[in-house]
């Protein structure tokens, strides 16, 4: 068999078993799910499906193929992985890592209820390992040593995972453009979240990497202050014009806890004038890191995994299949509440 496999393709078949819905959008939904192996091998996954009545829509349906073509080839420790795109019927689905955790919306929102602050050195620690997941996707290159120009354009607290074990993670390149790579309509359509939009986008205008260290600025606003930047109105023309024109007041006025220098960081991310902006999420990332770690102590992995604990207990219920409960599942062919998906 070995002598086999170095020398001939061959096709083997996976099995999905689906459990609860994780997540649910205009879209599509993503499910918990768990992939069935030789031997009793079993992995829990992400399943991220399309709507059925999305899947004739052929633009849609090729950002959803962009996305699992880029992401499989971004391969970091703060990107959520992506293991397989599949169909079954007419719908695509992507298989992708399984976090068991929170999204930043989810961990700003717990704050805000507790009626407490992020503390903010395990903020920057949060923020420093998003600047090292987009670094690596904005320096990513191709197998001739040409750049991808990646550029996420949805950097928003909703595509930020934290997990049980302390891990940050950035999710959903569903609008990314990467060349060659995308299908993309920069231009003609506004692309990400108004409220986390940086002026160029909201302009129509070309995007590049800096497009996202702007958006990073509006989420690391948000996450330190406990307030975003260009309000909470669901007003889209609203927000567009104050991603334009509003002055964005310092964030020592909102919280006095956040020292000096990150108050310039995060001024410095939120420049409106590309030139003035940070240039790469390196930079960015290195000054948090730099204010975190210059005296020689600060929060690691370990440390965001014990405040996890605090906040979020029951992602830590064993097993955790029991945390939640089951949803009925996808109809599928199989009607028992599997796919079954040939490999290509």
């Amino acid at each position: 068999m070995t002598e086999q496999l170095e020398t001939a393709e061959f096709t083997d078949t996976l099995q999905f078993r689906l459990g609860r819905k994780i997540a649910d959008g205009g879209m599509g939904s993503v499910y918990e799910a768990t992939i069935s192996g030789s031997e009793g091998f079993e992995k829990i996954v992400a399943l991220k499906t399309i709507r059925e009545k999305f899947t004739g829509d052929r633009d849609f349906v090729e950002l959803f193929i962009g996305e699992a073509k880029l992401v499989a080839n971004l391969v970091h420790q703060n990107i959520v992985q992506i293991y397989k795109l599949g169909k079954w019927g007419k719908a695509f689905y992507i298989a992708m890592e399984y976090v068991n955790g929170v999204n930043l919306q989810q961990f700003m929102n717990r704050h805000l209820e507790l009626g407490i602050k992020v503390p903010v050195e395990l903020g920057v620690f949060i923020l420093s390992r998003i600047c090292r997941g987009l670094e690596y996707a904005h320096s990513k290159k191709d197998a001739f040593g040409n750049s991808l120009s990646v550029v996420h354009r949805d950097v928003s607290p909703k595509n930020l995972i934290i997990s049980a074990e302390g891990e940050v993670k950035i999710t959903d390149f569903g609008i990314a453009k990467a060349r060659n790579l995308m299908k993309d309509q920069e231009g003609q359509v506004l692309m990400g979240k108004a409220q986390y939009m940086s002026p160029e986008q909201a302009q129509y205008l070309p995007t590049d990497r800096r497009s996202d260290i702007f958006s990073l600025g509006l989420v690391s606003y948000e996450l330190l202050t406990g307030e975003p930047v260009f309000g909470s109105t669901e007003d889209t023309t609203i927000i567009l014009d104050n991603v334009a024109r509003k002055i964005i007041p310092e964030p020592r006025n909102l919280n006095p806890d956040v020292p000096e220098p990150v108050q310039k960081i995060l001024m410095k991310a939120l420049e409106r004038s590309l030139d003035k902006r940070y240039q790469d999420a390196g930079k960015m990332g290195y000054d948090l890191e730099y204010f975190m770690y210059h005296k020689g102590y600060g929060p690691t992995i370990v440390t965001l995994e014990k405040y996890m604990r605090n906040l979020f207990s029951d992602l830590y219920q064993s097993p955790m299949k029991e945390t939640y409960p089951s949803v009925k599942p996808l109809p599928t062919a199989d009607g028992d509440g599997s796919i079954t998906a040939k490999d290509d």
